[in-house]
C-alpha cells in the first residue's frame, strides 16, 4: 500500500520537478505542468499524464490498479489506486509522466 510520501521520495528522483497543489491537493509539477497529484474527485487515487492510446489497454491488463471516470475521459491521464500500488508500479507511472512533460 502506497501513501503520499512514497510519491514524494520517487517524483524526487527526477529532475526539475517541484512540489505544489492541484486544487488544494497535493501535487508535482515539471516545469509548471502537473506530472502526479492526488485526485480531488477519487479519494486515495493518483492521477498522472498518460498516452491515451495506453490508457484502455493499462487499464484492461490491470483493472484492480489503474482506471478512469467521466472526469477524466477524454484527457491524457490515469488514475492509480495508492492502496493497490507498490513502488515499481509508481515509478513506471510517474516516469512516464514526466517523459511525457519532458518530450
Amino acid at each position: 500500500m502506497a501513501k503520499w510520501e512514497d510519491v514524494q521520495r520517487l517524483v524526487r528522483e527526477f529532475p526539475d520537478t517541484e512540489e505544489s497543489t492541484v486544487y488544494r491537493n497535493p501535487a508535482f509539477k515539471v516545469h509548471g505542468k502537473s506530472l502526479a497529484w492526488m485526485s480531488p474527485h477519487e479519494q486515495g487515487a493518483l492521477v498522472t499524464r498518460a498516452d491515451p492510446d495506453e490508457i484502455p489497454l493499462m487499464i484492461a491488463a490491470n483493472p484492480k490498479l489503474y482506471f478512469t471516470t467521466s472526469h477524466y475521459e477524454g484527457h491524457p491521464m490515469v488514475l492509480t489506486r495508492l492502496e493497490v500500488a507498490g513502488d515499481d508500479d509508481l515509478r513506471e507511472r510517474i516516469e512516464d509522466s514526466y517523459d511525457l512533460l519532458s518530450g
